[in-house]
C-alpha cells in the first residue's frame, strides 16, 4: 500500500518537472525567435504552449482523482500554473510581435536571456524539490534575482521608450512596444512567483 502511494506521489514530481522542462524549451525558442524573427520559431513556440497546457490538464486531472499528494494540493495547483504563465507570456509576446509588426530591440533580447536562465533556474529547482530540497531553494532564489534584473532592463526599455519625437507615428509605436515589454515583464514576474512557492513547499516540508 506504502508503495502505491509512493508511486501516485511520484506522477506529480514528474508532471512538474515536464512542464518545467517544456516552458524552458518554450523559452529558449523565445530567445531564438529575437535573433531571427523567423514565423517557423514562431509556430514552434505556439506549439510548446500547447503541449505544456495538455501536461498542465493531466495534473489537474490527477489532483482531482488523487487524495494522497507530495505536499499541499494548492501549492502544487500554484506552481503548476505559474510556470504555465511563463510559457504562456513568451508565446503571448510572440503573437503580439507578429500581429503589431514589431522588431525585436536589445531590450527585448537581453530580457529574453535572462527569462531563459530563470525558466533553466526554475526546472533544475522542480527536478531537486523531492530529494534535494535546500538545492531546490538555491535554485528558485537565483530564478527570483534574475526577475530582479529583469525588472531593471524593463525600467531602462520604457524609460528609453517615452523618450524622442512625439508625433502621433511616434505615439503608436510607442504602444506597440510598450504592450511586448509588458508581456515579457509579466512572464518574469510569473517565474518570480514559481520561485517563492517552491521555497514555501520546502518551508512546510522541512
Amino acid at each position: 500500500m506504502f508503495g502505491f502511494f509512493k508511486k501516485r506521489e511520484e506522477v506529480f514530481h514528474k508532471l512538474i518537472q515536464e512542464q518545467a522542462s517544456i516552458t524552458y524549451d518554450g523559452v529558449k525558442l523565445l530567445v531564438r525567435y529575437f535573433e531571427t524573427q523567423d514565423r517557423e520559431i514562431a509556430e514552434q513556440l505556439a506549439l510548446k504552449e500547447k503541449e505544456a497546457d495538455e501536461v498542465r490538464r493531466i495534473l489537474i486531472d490527477e489532483l482531482n482523482s488523487t487524495f494522497v499528494t507530495p505536499f499541499d494540493r494548492e501549492d502544487i495547483f500554484a506552481l503548476s500554473r505559474s510556470i504555465d504563465d511563463v510559457i504562456d507570456y513568451a508565446d503571448s509576446t510572440v503573437s503580439e510581435m507578429v500581429l503589431l509588426k514589431v522588431e525585436p530591440t536589445p531590450y527585448m533580447q537581453r530580457i529574453a536571456t535572462l527569462l531563459k536562465d530563470a525558466a533553466y533556474e526554475i526546472y533544475q529547482a522542480v527536478q531537486r524539490l523531492q530529494k534535494n530540497p535546500s538545492v531546490a531553494i538555491d535554485h528558485a532564489q537565483r530564478a527570483k534575482a534574475l526577475e530582479n534584473r529583469v525588472e531593471g532592463v524593463y525600467r531602462e526599455a520604457i524609460a528609453d521608450l517615452f523618450t524622442g519625437p512625439e508625433d502621433i507615428h511616434h505615439v503608436v509605436e510607442m504602444l506597440k512596444f510598450r504592450e511586448v515589454y509588458r508581456h515579457l515583464s509579466n512572464a518574469a514576474d510569473r517565474g518570480d512567483e514559481a520561485g517563492n512557492i517552491i521555497a514555501d513547499i520546502v518551508v512546510k516540508k522541512t
